[in-house]
């Protein structure tokens, strides 16, 4: 005669419902803490040195304002009014700041760029370059109290000339979005100018370019 198995006690059931709960919570800490995302160190002489030059989106990041400021940079020591004036160094360059038409949040990005042009400049040895710290601080203080703009060619003229400058960097950038098929191509643009202070004369012209897209 086939015996039935006798029920668990409901004590029983409950201890082995609360050890298998634990059980899969053991698992998927343990899993959790396989996958937990942890910091990097990118740059060169780190373990991830071309952390830096996959673009994570198309605003403009550091590379991209890097690169276009060098494009330009290659350019203005390439053309005659840079042979001009290297055949007699010192000429006193103000660097003006470069104005954002884009709808992108960049100045401090901006910032570092013309500091870093202005190091470019300095450890060039051709031209002599005024403070940006003191030409910032005279312009804000005429700013206000002219009611004037910064971006004004006249005001950065008057600005350079009474900090002894004989020429002042400007520039501008600027994009263009295009769309196609649900997807996006933004084409940004660095332009850059050398305007002599005594006569608005412009000396020097450029624009360097960089595209970037969202590509399925």
């Amino acid at each position: 005669m086939p015996t039935c198995p006798r029920p668990r006690p409901r004590i029983f059931t409950r201890i082995l419902g609360r050890l298998a709960l634990l059980a899969l919570s053991t698992s998927l800490t343990t899993v959790a803490g396989g996958c937990k995302p942890k910091a990097v160190r990118g740059g060169p002489g780190t373990e991830n040195p071309d952390l830096d030059q996959g673009a994570m989106s198309t605003t403009l990041d550091r590379r991209d304002l890097q690169e276009l400021m060098q494009m330009n940079m290659a350019k203005l020591m390439a053309s005659p009014w840079w042979a001009q004036i290297s055949q007699t160094p010192g000429a006193i360059v103000a660097i003006w700041p470069i104005k954002n038409e884009t709808s992108e949040h960049i100045d401090d990005q901006l910032n570092t760029l013309l500091a870093d042009m202005e190091t470019e400049l300095v450890n060039g040895g051709v031209v002599s370059v005024v403070s940006r710290e003191r030409q910032a601080e005279m312009a804000n203080e005429v700013a206000v109290q002219q009611n004037r703009s910064i971006y004004d060619p006249n005001f950065a003229n008057q600005i350079s000339r009474q900090l002894g400058a004989k020429y002042y960097i400007t520039g501008k950038i600027g994009t263009v979005d295009e769309f196609f098929n649900k997807e996006r191509r933004v084409q940004y643009t660095l332009f850059m100018q050398v305007i002599e202070v005594e006569t608005s004369l412009v000396r020097f012209q450029n624009k360097s370019e960089r595209s970037k897209a969202i590509v399925r």
